[in-house]
C-alpha cells in the first residue's frame, strides 16, 4: 500500500484554497448569504455534515489512490 506524500497533501491544500479563493471572487454576495445560514445552523446540523464531507473526500482519495 502507497503512503500519500506530503506534497499530495499540500497541492490538495492549494486546490482548496484556489476553489475556495474563485468562489469569494466570483460571487462575494452568496458566499456571504452561505456564512450566515451557516452561523444560524445548530452545531450538531455542522458537525454531521462536516464528518460526512470528511468520509466523502477520504473515500474518493482512497478509491484514486487503490
Amino acid at each position: 500500500m502507497r503512503t500519500i506524500a506530503f506534497a499530495d497533501f499540500l497541492i490538495g491544500l492549494g486546490i482548496l484554497f484556489v476553489l475556495e479563493g474563485l468562489l469569494f471572487a466570483a460571487s462575494p454576495a452568496w458566499m456571504r448569504r452561505a456564512m450566515q445560514s451557516a452561523m444560524a445552523t445548530p452545531d450538531n446540523i455542522l458537525r454531521i455534515v462536516g464528518i460526512g464531507s470528511a468520509v466523502v473526500g477520504l473515500l474518493l482519495i482512497w478509491f484514486v489512490r487503490r
